[in-house]
């Protein structure tokens, strides 16, 4: 085949692809990419858990992994089966319960520690893939774990889901601040939609005697949000039972309780919902 063929046939597959990608969004209603400056600030947990209560709330919601080298979602939700291929050669996500469906490349692995040693071409295509190649069907939400940082992963996704609002997440010392600053100016040069920022670990509360302690610092993220201008989400307190609950595969939302953290995942995402809806019906 000749030089003039091979491109022919790559933008063709390319249109096709496009195709595929429209047709996808097109059945979802909102799209949110949960992101961050920095690691360590509980991001996953934070998609996760949004899901779980959106899902609660009675929406259909995808989540789709997208941190290609570190994923954590499987582990949070304690998936560990590799994923099916229906009879139209997608695949078909991890149904978590009757709502939540959930993607992610450690469901392709037969080994979950192997190493994913890939440049940003490949990553682009197999991101791609996951909104294409999936049989999401019909969607309320679709959630998008990227990886920290504004690399290739939530560049991807930035070009490929142009509709997608961002959910940004930080905690209150300035050090991630600072990161925090990067990912909403990132945001701003892409022209994507910024629905909020949320403080995660922003106090700990003991559950013996009710007295809360800033581990990190307090208000930094409502602070970070009004010098900003975009909205802030909410604070979601920091609770040791999130640790072993991940390391289980055993969310806390199975056995809800009154704890602080719970009541502020519920604010949270009731304000998701509201701004979803008021900005996108």
């Amino acid at each position: 085949m000749s030089t003039s063929e091979n491109l022919k046939c790559s933008r063709s597959q390319h249109q096709e692809d496009n195709a595929r990608i429209q047709e996808q969004l097109s059945r979802i209603g909102h799209k949110l990419l949960v992101m961050s400056g920095k690691g360590g600030v509980g991001k996953s947990s934070v998609a996760a858990y949004l899901s779980l209560r959106l899902a609660e709330s009675g929406r259909r919601v995808g989540l789709l992994d997208v941190d290609l080298h570190g994923p954590s979602i499987p582990r949070i939700l304690g998936l560990k089966t590799v994923l099916g291929i229906g009879r139209d050669k997608r695949m078909i996500p991890h149904a978590y319960n009757e709502r939540l469906h959930v993607i992610s490349i450690e469901c392709l692995l037969d080994d979950r520690d192997s190493a994913i040693i890939w440049r940003g071409p490949i990553k682009h295509g197999v991101i791609r893939q996951f909104i294409s190649d999936v049989d999401w069907g019909e969607l309320d939400f679709l959630v998008i774990d990227s990886p920290p940082g504004t690399g290739d992963e939530p560049l991807t996704v930035a070009k490929t889901v142009p509709e997608a609002q961002a959910i940004i997440v930080t905690t209150p010392q300035e050090i991630a601040l600072a990161a925090v600053r990067k990912a909403i100016n990132f945001c701003r040069q892409l022209h994507m939609a910024i629905l909020g920022l949320v403080e995660n670990m922003s106090g700990f509360v003991c559950p013996h005697c009710n007295t809360e302690t800033p581990l990190l610092g307090r208000g930094g993220g409502a602070r970070t949000a009004k010098q900003q201008n975009i909205h802030f989400l909410g604070s979601l307190p920091f609770d040791p039972r999130i640790v072993q609950a991940g390391d289980e595969g055993r969310p806390l939302l199975e056995s809800p309780d009154d704890s602080p953290l719970m009541g502020a995942l519920e604010r949270f995402t009731a304000e998701v919902l509201r701004l979803c809806y008021d900005r996108g019906g």
